[in-house]
């Protein structure tokens, strides 16, 4: 049976953490501990570091709770009144990877009139990542993200998240997603306009910011639900959706990653160590805003789907 991690607001000075399993939410601590689970911290950042022995104990209490949901009643969370948290509280590096959905990329070839390859492994150009900053730029399922100072063309891109969990260094493609704890929803906001850095010349390498880009308070998005791998049958082949106000912006499948999850491990993994709690962005879909010219205003309700792992909401302020 299916069990998803998340983690919420609680009384006390840390996230706690939850368990979804057949549409009901419980409070992961007391029912672990009234199963007996051998599991000294709940939090999923902690779970991550010994993922092997965690996930065997939380499938063995997801299949007691299952065979006897009456014994569990009590714990359980009404999902519409939590105050969300974001699944890591603790993430390691987050590497996002750039000009990955063969659709994006056709698109911003048009809109643009670039020359950008729509098969980068035939055309010998290797996989592409830039790093987005852990804990300041998380931000939670429903949380309000307040717009980056100065921004006028703030984006969106609905992502496919991949969680490490166990340690990985130079790892052939063969063995990467072995390497892999989970799955969840991120939108990797950017600020499209702090992209050139004003009164640099064209010619500098120093012209452009990927930090003011990519790294600001709540920029990352993430969530709602840390989804165990073994039930994510093909990850090369999920549904990816984002809407805006509701209006359909991005759709499009995994399928369409011009390098896949486990390219993408295996290129990282030649150059550093990936540890438990790093996190992969594994690249977004055509639909973008800036493909269209047109970027969030306050007041934007975005909203990022994937099949099986659930729907990321986030308003801009």
């Amino acid at each position: 049976m299916k069990y998803q991690l998340f983690a919420y607001q609680s009384n006390l000075s840390v996230p706690a953490t939850g368990v979804l399993i057949d549409g009901r939410a419980y409070d992961l601590s007391p029912v672990a501990l009234a199963a007996s689970l051998a599991l000294s911290d709940m939090a999923i950042d902690a779970l991550l570091e010994d993922w092997s022995h965690a996930n065997e104990q939380l499938q063995a209490l997801t299949d007691r709770i299952v065979g006897d949901p009456a014994a569990f009643q009590a714990e359980v969370l009404d999902l519409e009144t939590l105050e969300w948290a974001p699944p890591l509280q603790r993430p390691g590096a987050i590497y996002a990877a750039g000009a990955n959905y063969r659709d994006h990329v056709a698109a911003m070839a048009r809109a643009f009139n670039m020359n950008l390859s729509l098969d980068p492994r035939s055309d010998g150009i290797a996989p592409w990542h830039f790093i987005k900053a852990g804990r300041g730029t998380l931000s939670a399922h429903k949380q309000i993200v307040q717009m980056p100072e100065g921004t006028q063309k703030l984006d969106w891109e609905a992502e496919l998240a991949v969680v490490i969990g166990r340690r990985a260094y130079r790892v052939n493609k063969d063995k990467a997603l072995d390497y892999v704890a989970g799955y969840t929803c991120a939108n990797d906001l950017s600020s499209r306009d702090s992209l050139v850095r004003a009164n640099v010349d064209a010619s500098s390498p120093f012209r452009f910011d990927w930090i003011g880009h990519k790294v600001f308070n709540g920029g990352c998005p993430l969530g709602p639900y840390f989804t165990p791998a073994q039930f994510v049958t093909d990850p090369e082949n999920l549904g990816i959706k984002l809407w805006r106000n509701g209006k359909l912006e991005q759709d499009s499948n995994t399928s369409n990653h011009l390098y896949g999850i486990a390219d993408q491990i295996e290129y990282l993994t030649q150059r550093v160590e990936l540890f438990p709690g790093d996190i992969l962005l594994t690249g977004t879909p055509a639909g973008v805003g800036m493909e269209k010219g047109v970027f969030l205003a306050r007041g934007d309700a975005l909203k990022v789907w994937i099949d099986g792992l659930g729907e990321l909401d986030t308003i801009i302020a």
